[in-house]
């Protein structure tokens, strides 16, 4: 919990310094920043530009789309306001666009920015942006190894929601297991248990990821480890591209009911090898989110792709 106010702080003095640089140097800097796009794998960047915005065609603003100048700061939350400004500013002033900058598990009509949407086949004009970083973007220097670890699966985690609230109590008095509900407003119950931070999860072999509102807060840091990620088929997904994950290749699949869950960790506790190969596997996939150039270049080619075809279409 220290380390997240820690992190909080930095984050908001950082994005507080790069508000004081002009709009106009920035967006003076624009095509020298595209240009980078050379440094980098053309298929990569292709693939995740086209993964997060799959609209090819022009299309009409509605009439809800608004320039960054009509948005109050009050009305979003902190966290979207600027990791979605440091982009934005690039562009011109009057750039509008539609947006829906909170947890969203749905789909939309118009293209709009988001920064989560559910994972199907029509969710084509929910635009994925990388925001709500300081929650979301946690990867973790694990030291200690797989082998070394506890044979348990824990999970720690606020459970408002029923799907969560569902897991709690099929899987709480599972052998091999350490799940609790972090919630202090339920430490009368039985599912209760108290804050655990991400170094004293990391001594066990299996950490389950749950989907809250959208996506689970914890899985990029799960599957930056040296241990297994146990969660079922992810429903949402965000700029971490959950939709793209194999199961029992990046993560471990358990049933949506978890009445495998005991099965699974029997499996891989005696199977070490197919647990290492999963746990190099998940780190591979982590690695394309590292460098911080390149997530900057993709978010401005998203956002330039955006303009562009709403441009278009005005023409």
């Amino acid at each position: 919990m220290k380390n997240f106010r820690l992190k909080k702080f930095f984050y908001y003095i950082r994005h507080i310094l790069y508000s004081l640089i002009p709009s106009f140097y920035l967006r003076s800097r624009l095509s020298r920043e595209l240009v980078r796009v050379s440094q980098f794998d053309a298929e990569e960047i292709n693939t995740r530009l086209s993964y997060y915005h799959k609209v090819q065609s022009p299309f009409l603003l509605n009439a809800d789309a608004k320039t960054f100048s009509q948005i109050h700061r009050k009305d979003l939350q902190s966290f979207y306001y600027f990791d979605f400004k440091q982009y934005i500013r690039y562009f011109p002033a009057n750039s509008a666009f539609d947006y829906k900058f909170f947890d969203f598990r749905g789909i939309t009509h118009q293209p709009c920015f988001v920064k989560s949407r559910k994972i199907s086949q029509d969710n084509e004009n929910c635009i994925l942006l990388r925001l709500e970083t300081v929650r979301h973007f946690n990867f973790v220097n694990d030291r200690r190894s797989f082998e070394s670890k506890k044979d348990i699966a824990v999970f720690r985690g606020p459970c408002h929601q029923k799907h969560r609230k569902d897991f709690l109590e099929s899987c709480y008095l599972l052998p091999k297991t350490d799940i609790g509900d972090t919630r202090k407003s339920v430490q009368s119950e039985k599912t209760y248990k108290p804050f655990m931070s991400i170094a004293n999860q990391l001594e066990y072999k299996f950490i389950i990821s749950v989907e809250g509102n959208d996506v689970a807060t914890n899985l990029k840091w799960i599957m930056s480890s040296n241990s297994l990620c146990f969660m079922t088929k992810p429903q949402c997904e965000t700029w971490f591209m959950e939709g793209s994950l194999v199961p029992d290749f990046h993560y471990v699949l358990l049933k949506d009911d978890y009445s495998d869950l005991v099965e699974k960790i029997d499996f891989y506790i005696q199977n070490t090898e197919a647990g290492l190969d999963i746990i190099k596997n998940a780190k591979k996939y982590v690695s394309q989110f590292l460098d911080p150039r390149k997530e900057k270049l993709l978010s401005l080619l998203v956002m330039k792709k955006y303009f562009e075809l709403s441009l278009a279409a005005q023409r």
